[in-house]
Parts: structure tokens; sequence; C-alpha cells
């Protein structure tokens, strides 16, 4: 099998005595679906945090496209191919649909500060070239009839696709989705299953998904890794997990609803 997309071996973090995520490895590869699910206090969003640099390695390594990322920043780490939502959306709540996307597409603009300056023809081009691409991207979500809204006044389900569009608009190689069924009845957690599969096959991207919705992760996604008290407890396919005796002990045999820290 080829090299992983992104590698975790051993990651570890400590706050003082308490250890948040304890010897995670788990490896996701181009174009794979992976599920990170367990109890509330897990440490499942904590193992997104060092992924994506809020948070530092007490000890072990993650490897993204073959490269240490250990003290790369969350913007560093946006430009070199992962981008992420969160279980409470984090939209410019007073920016148009337009300009949230538009906003995420700057990370990759390549135009001089003599050019924006000056207004010069370089830098129409450029916006040319970004308006198409936002709204190709909004079309394709079918929220191009809204790009003038403000993100705040659209509901629920649609913000929610507003986060993941402006997450694509920054070119990823790996999306990382937290909990984004938070919320949602059963009609728009089953577009959202279907949502989530056609942008790894449109997009040819890596996904991670926390959520704590069975069916969702038993749905959707190729391979399941189960983290309790910080530690991963098992790793395999959707079958796999639903047989293991030790996450029907910890996790499938309870209920939860809020995700841990």
């Amino acid at each position: 099998m080829s090299q992983p997309l992104l590698q975790l071996d051993q990651a570890t973090i400590r706050f003082g005595g308490l250890t948040a995520v304890g010897d995670l490895s788990l490896d996701v590869h181009a174009n794979e679906l992976v599920g990170l699910i367990g109890p509330n206090g897990a440490g499942k969003t904590t193992a997104f945090n060092l992924i994506t640099g809020v948070y530092q390695t007490t000890a072990g390594t993650i490897h993204f496209g073959g490269r240490n990322i250990r003290g790369m920043k969350p913007h560093d780490l946006t430009k070199l191919g992962i981008a992420r939502t969160f279980q409470n959306i984090r939209l410019f709540s007073s920016l148009s649909v337009f300009d949230n996307v538009r906003a995420a597409t700057q990370l990759h603009r390549a135009h001089g500060i003599r050019n924006a300056l000056w207004r010069g023809i370089g830098f129409h081009r450029a916006e040319k070239e970004v308006e198409t691409q936002v709204l190709e991207l909004l079309d394709i979500f079918d929220l191009g009839r809204l790009r003038d809204e403000e993100a705040k006044s659209l509901p629920y389900g649609d913000q929610r696709r507003l986060e993941i569009v402006r997450a694509l608009a920054t070119k990823p190689k790996l999306l990382l989705l937290d909990e984004p069924a938070a919320g949602m009845n059963p009609t728009e957690k089953e577009a959202l299953m279907k949502l989530i599969k056609f942008i790894q096959t449109k997009f040819q991207i890596a996904i991670m998904l926390v959520e704590h919705d069975m069916k969702v992760v038993m749905g959707i996604c190729e391979k399941i890794a189960v983290l309790e008290y910080g530690r991963k407890i098992a790793e395999g396919t959707p079958v796999e997990i639903q047989k293991d005796p030790k996450v029907i002990a910890a996790y499938l045999g309870t209920e939860g609803e809020d995700d841990d820290a």
C-alpha cells in the first residue's frame, strides 16, 4: 500500500498530569474516509486539534504528506492541505455567502502587493478567477442562489454546507469534519451522508469524521478508529467495529450527544 497521507505515530498530548490523547497511532490514506468515534471525553476533538496545529504533541509524531508537521501553525497546515470544520459552526456571520468562501481562497493567491495596491491588470484577472472559482463551488452545493445572503440568515443545514464549501475553497488534501451531523434532523443527516460521499468522490480527497451518530459513521466510513480515555482501543471496518466487544462495552452500548473538549 502507498505511503499514508496522514500518519499519527504514538501521538500524545498531556495537560499537566492529564493525558488527553495517549500513544495514538493511525494512518489515513489519500481519498480514504475514516471515522473517529468514542464516548464523551475520549479525546476525539483533541486529536483533531493535534492534527491541525492548535495543540502540539507532547510525545510521538504526526506526518502529513511525508512531512513532520510538529511546530507548524494552523494556517501553515491549511496551506499544506489540511482543512477543518467545527462542531459549533464558525462562519463570518455578517458576511455574505459569497464573501465567506471568497475569504478562504485568499490562501493560495499569488498576486503581489503592487498589483493589490494599484489594482493592476494582474490583480483584476486574479479577482475574476476567484469569482469564477467561488461561484462554481457554490453552484455545486446549491448555494449559488444564496450568494448575496448573510451567512447568519441561512437555515442550519445551509450553514453547515457553507462551512464545508469554505473549507473546500482552501483546496485541501484532507478534510476534517467535527460533528457535522450535530443538530440535524434525520432527513438532514441522510442528505449529509450523501454530501460527504459526493465530496470524497468529486474532489478526490481524504476525509476524517468525528461523529456521534452511528448511522452516519457506519453508513459512510471505510475505516473507523475508536478512542476511550484518549487511547485507541480498536480500529477496523464498520462491521469489525460493530462486533468488537471492547467497543460495545466502551461506546456502542451507550448513547452520547455532545462531543469532548
